[in-house]
């Protein structure tokens, strides 16, 4: 235990030590996060930016909750969260970038029916889509 006169010192190193923890594991969480994106672009042909724009600017948290968006608290459609590592999208589909990409453009023609509209989507966007979502596993 510090002496009386040490204790400043003492809760001064303290501090800092909990504020460079704090840093790396914010740093850590962001480099993750980097590699997740990077991923998801890879995998996808799209850009996750643009993605999470279209995401918000077509309405898709009206029937979607996703975390992160403010928007996306609908009840309509299934959460979005943790969508890459599902096995199937839609419950049809094998879960492959090309796959829902196809979904997103086209869901009336794979499912007709669906609540899911056909937006007029075109495919680069769709690709924009697919890499924002593939980043919220």
């Amino acid at each position: 235990m510090p002496s009386q006169r040490n204790k400043p010192l003492f809760a001064s190193a303290i501090t800092g030590a909990l504020l460079a923890a704090g840093a790396a594991a914010a740093w850590q969480y962001q480099q993750g996060q980097d590699h997740l994106r990077q991923r998801a672009e890879a995998i996808s042909g799209g850009s996750a930016t643009r993605g999470k724009q279209l995401f918000v600017s077509y309405g898709c948290g009206g029937c979607h909750q996703l975390n992160g968006i403010p928007q996306a608290h609908g009840q309509v459609g299934p959460p979005l969260q943790g969508l890459g590592s599902r096995a199937f999208i839609a419950g049809k589909l094998e879960n492959r970038p090309d796959n829902l990409s196809l979904w997103i453009r086209h869901p009336q023609v794979l499912s007709p029916g669906t609540a899911m509209p056909d937006l007029g989507i075109t495919p680069s966007q769709a690709r924009d889509l697919a890499a924002f979502l593939y980043t919220k596993s």
